[in-house]
């Protein structure tokens, strides 16, 4: 999954970044209003994280600016502003939570799968086609009653399919749930992961689709 990062403190962000790609997030990190703005505008996210206090452009600006597109963007504010006043004005302008600095890493990739479930209308903890069940808390797969842990992108990769059981996702379409904006991508990684993923579950986990893609089965 993308998540666009939006935070002008570096140290804060460098912790944040390390800690999203840690936990199979693919991240792009902008640590200004306008550049959060611009990324918003190009690329396509699963959930955002923003600052309230950024240069050139409010955090409460970027977020109208969100919603103002009718997009349905999970945000959550992560802020030193603990005020009642501030919590208010950034939920009942768009944000879906809201968490003060400092916080807790682990909470925060609580609170960001919580909202990633809703968004999916997914109320459960696991993700699951019928044949293979993922805990995005431990990076554990089960199928055929034989539970695995994953690395990193090799969770992120089947994730991503899982995600969206029946749809072919091309090479691309997986390379943008796995690598941020200034990741290198090397030329076989996703055909690497996947044989990685079969492996560790079984072959007839991800099916190939010749000059397409790969999928995962919708379930039964």
């Amino acid at each position: 999954m993308r998540i666009l990062l939006i935070e002008d403190d570096r140290m804060i962000g460098e912790a944040i970044l390390q800690a999203l790609k840690d936990a199979a997030y693919a991240v792009d990190w902008v640590q200004d209003g306008r550049d959060a703005i611009t990324a918003f505008l190009s690329e396509e996210y699963d959930l955002a994280l923003l600052d309230l206090g950024l240069p050139n452009v409010e955090g409460l600006k970027v977020l109208k600016e969100i919603r103002a597109h009718g997009d349905e963007l999970p945000v959550i504010i992560i802020t030193a502003r603990d005020g009642l006043e501030d919590r208010v004005a950034g939920l009942d302008n768009g944000a879906d939570d809201y968490l003060v600095k400092p916080f807790e890493m682990r909470e925060l990739l609580a609170r960001m799968r919580a909202n990633l479930r809703r968004k999916g209308a997914n109320a459960g903890p696991l993700l699951t086609n019928g044949v293979v069940t993922l805990d995005p808390s431990s990076f554990e797969a089960t199928h055929s009653s034989e539970t695995v842990r994953l690395t990193a992108r090799e969770f992120a990769l089947l994730q991503a399919l899982l995600a969206r059981p029946g749809t072919i996702l091309s090479r691309a379409d997986l390379e943008r749930n796995l690598y941020g904006w200034n990741e290198e991508v090397e030329s076989n990684a996703v055909e690497f992961l996947i044989h990685a993923v079969r492996k560790k579950l079984g072959a007839s986990v991800i099916r190939n689709v010749r000059g397409v893609g790969w999928m995962v089965d919708r379930p039964s």
